[in-house]
């Protein structure tokens, strides 16, 4: 599944997106990049825990995030990260290999999310006819419910819920 946004910052369109999901919401991010996506969420969400591999990408980030004083960036691996400072009512799930290997990595992102709670997955494509194990782990799974939605014409995102 290639990335739209080559690693960068997500969309515009995501991040209006994110902003509305995350209100009033305890959000985890795994893939800061170069913090759009978090500072989108900020201005909303009671508070955002967001992780960032790069250290360059999060030094960058943190001068973006600076004046938010509901974010905490941490440089590391969101796996390791995120369980200690979960559950969330928001997951923004735009790093950290998940893509590649929901079946790995599915019980753990589930962990993540509290009762009620949200997963938002972007830089997809609508219309895909080959098999997607993500959005198979998503429409399979008997304690998610996931819809996918447009964010462009040529870009998608799954918000799944954890019933």
């Amino acid at each position: 599944m290639p990335s739209v946004t080559g690693g960068g910052s997500s969309i515009f369109e995501v991040q209006r997106l994110l902003g509305v999901l995350a209100a009033g919401r305890s959000v985890g991010e795994a893939g800061t990049a170069f913090g759009e996506g978090a500072e989108a969420m900020a201005r909303t969400a009671r508070s955002v825990v967001t992780v960032e591999i790069d250290a360059k990408r999060a030094a960058l980030a943190a001068e973006r995030l600076a004046a938010y004083k509901n974010v905490e960036l941490h440089l590391g691996d969101w796996r390791e990260v995120l369980p200690l400072r979960g559950p969330f009512g928001l997951v923004f799930l735009d790093g950290g290999g998940f893509k590649h290997a929901p079946d790995e990595l599915g019980d753990l992102v589930f962990g993540l999310l509290e009762p009620g709670g949200l997963l938002v997955m972007d830089d997809l494509t609508p219309g895909r006819t080959e098999p997607d194990p993500v959005r198979a782990w998503a429409h399979s799974h008997s304690g998610l419910r996931a819809a996918e939605v447009l964010t462009t014409p040529a870009t998608a995102a799954l918000v799944i819920a954890r019933a």
